[in-house]
């Protein structure tokens, strides 16, 4: 089940969807893949992707009858799962579920084609069992429609997603963290404000910014690149910014506006 209702994903990924350049919004085909969490596993959600004809990798929870499920898959079955550098991980594994899952009738209501698979690890030293462990195995599970790939390659691309909780901890540095008007009419504007600033940031990192400075996070882009010293000149029908020559950071935003002035016109 879903954390949140369904329709509220799908407005997020249309929303999403018609941001992307170069591909029909209504039918994106499966070069655009979507990944979520768990959050999205629901089926509701996971039928509107599958009509939207996009290749998903979503969080899904297993069923109660998972114990019996996990005694049934035979020890040879099981596949090395990888780090994030490609290297196999020590004490990982991932298999397959969707035959036995499809056999016991827990896929009913699911789109056609969805394959569900599962990772093992055993929790780190000090990290809390949960009831729902098996044999000492911390299992989780996504589900992808994608047919082809190693089991280890599709799961390593799954945990490559993006963490929403890295996105709200940046929104606060950028002004979520106070609501700083008194009626509640102008703090839904300042939001909007808010949410603006967390889109051009998030821009202009995928598209003007290369290398370590694409992970920087809003303290940082201030520190180093919003409070370096310039001055504007105006001479004839331009206007000029003029940047401290000497700061350590004026290179990264020349190299970044140069990039962007590179792009061609959507």
């Amino acid at each position: 089940m879903s954390t949140k209702p369904s329709t509220v994903h799908e407005t997020v990924i249309r929303s999403a969807l018609k941001q992307v350049p170069g591909i029909n919004p209504s039918r994106p085909g499966r070069k655009v893949l979507i990944r979520t969490d768990g959050a999205g596993g629901s089926k509701q959600l996971l039928g509107f992707l599958s009509s939207k004809g996009v290749s998903y990798s979503i969080g899904f929870t297993l069923p109660m009858s998972t114990p019996e499920l996990y005694h049934l898959i035979p020890e040879t079955a099981w596949q090395d799962a990888y780090n994030a550098d490609g290297q196999v991980r020590d004490g990982a594994a991932v298999v397959e579920f969707t035959d036995l899952l499809q056999s016991k009738g827990s896929l009913n209501g699911y789109p056609s084609g969805m394959r569900v698979i599962v990772r093992r690890e055993r929790p780190h030293p000090g990290a809390q069992l949960r009831f729902d462990d098996v044999d000492g195995y911390r299992l989780t599970a996504f589900v992808t429609n994608t047919r082809t790939g190693q089991l280890a390659d599709l799961e390593m691309r799954h945990r490559r997603r993006a963490r929403c909780e890295d996105r709200i901890r940046t929104a606060k540095d950028t002004g979520l963290s106070n609501l700083p008007l008194q009626g509640f009419a102008q703090n839904r504007i300042w939001l909007l404000i808010v949410g603006l600033a967390s889109d051009l940031l998030a821009w202009m990192a995928m598209l003007c910014l290369d290398g370590p400075a694409r992970r920087w996070e809003p303290k940082t882009l201030r520190h180093r690149l919003f409070t370096i010293a310039a001055t504007l000149a105006h001479t004839g029908r331009r206007t000029i910014l003029h940047l401290k020559r000497n700061n350590p950071w004026s290179t990264t935003i020349l190299d970044g506006w140069k990039r962007l002035a590179a792009l061609t016109t959507p």
